[in-house]
């Protein structure tokens, strides 16, 4: 009887540890991970959907075992410190955000909380790491290059206007990331003998002021500096180069769907799905200052040939056999 109990006994132990493994992985399944989502806009657009898309793809189902604490500075900066003051006291895991402004009130707000930056125009030169390969401190995530990319811009410029010895730019004041633009240009346009005109605008009413002073000025191409400012006003800002014959490069294809003559930078929807992979490793116990901030890998020319017909421009085959994306 001894021995058939001492049986029993030992066949017990295995049967009850083995019905609480499914019940503790069940509750770390179970677990809701939060995070902040701080943002220039106004509510989601189609690159928010492609980072809760990425997310959902890694487990994480908003509504489920995720939630998202949304702030919308509605295209005014001066809220952004409050508004990630507001993420710290929710007690995230991590906050996520882009634009070089949002980035920074992000950073001004907390030392402690992970910091993933779906993009940055130059995250050393703002100030937000020291290295790349070894941010150090809470930030991380993907750079946009914008301010490498100007030698760039100005190249494919000059190959759709060869003949043009007056390039500008439109930039605008109250941008993080406008002082680093602004150097790059400068020596880019040097490196290519071109003058450079500059216009900085703040406002609505001072963009039809920037461009008759452009005009007034003999400039014979654009580059459009990207912000929350301009994207929101992309389909205006289009127009107006198109009424000054102006023709004009920008950062995103956004600009080029809204009547823009060309684009050449990042593709976006890639950059914030790369950036769901940060708050995974995150999530997972990775410290942000480990985790390398990654470049670009994808980047995108778009042409316009309508806008391009209708400044009389006719696009070389090289370019156009370059494109990614030519609308018609």
């Amino acid at each position: 009887m001894t021995n058939r109990r001492k049986f029993v006994f030992s066949i017990a132990v295995p049967i009850v540890l083995g019905g609480t493994a499914p019940a503790t992985r069940a509750q770390r399944e179970r677990r809701v991970r939060r995070i902040g989502y701080l943002s220039l806009r106004v509510g989601l657009g189609p690159l928010d959907e492609e980072f809760l898309a990425a997310l959902r793809d890694l487990g994480y189902v908003e509504g489920q075992n995720l939630a998202i604490e949304y702030r919308w500075a509605a295209d005014n900066e001066e809220r952004l410190p409050a508004l990630a003051a507001e993420l710290v006291q929710a007690n995230v895991e991590v906050i996520v955000t882009s634009a070089t402004p949002a980035i920074s009130a992000a950073k001004g707000a907390t030392s402690t909380i992970p910091i993933v930056m779906q993009s940055a125009a130059d995250p050393i030169g703002s100030g937000f790491v020291t290295s790349l390969a070894r941010p150090g401190g809470n930030v991380t995530g993907i750079t946009l290059m914008s301010t490498e990319l100007a030698a760039k811009r100005l190249q494919i410029l000059r190959e759709l206007v060869p003949r043009s010895k007056r390039t500008s730019l439109l930039a605008f004041d109250n941008a993080f990331a406008t002082p680093l633009l602004l150097s790059a240009m400068k020596s880019a346009a040097q490196q290519l003998q071109l003058d450079l005109v500059v216009q900085l605008v703040k406002t609505d009413e001072d963009l039809s002021r920037a461009f008759a002073g452009l005009a007034k000025a003999g400039a014979e191409t654009l580059i459009v500096q990207t912000s929350p400012f301009a994207a929101a006003r992309r389909e205006t800002i289009a127009d107006l180069a198109a009424r000054h014959r102006l023709p004009a490069m920008y950062e995103n294809r956004a600009y080029v769907d809204a009547g823009g003559l060309v684009a050449y930078g990042p593709n976006g929807a890639d950059l914030v799905r790369r950036s769901a992979l940060f708050v995974d490793k995150i999530l997972k116990g990775a410290k942000a200052g480990d985790l390398p901030i990654e470049q670009p890998t994808k980047y995108e020319l778009t042409i316009n040939l309508k806008a391009a017909r209708a400044l009389g421009l006719a696009i070389p085959q090289s370019l156009l056999a370059l494109a990614d994306v030519v609308i018609r």
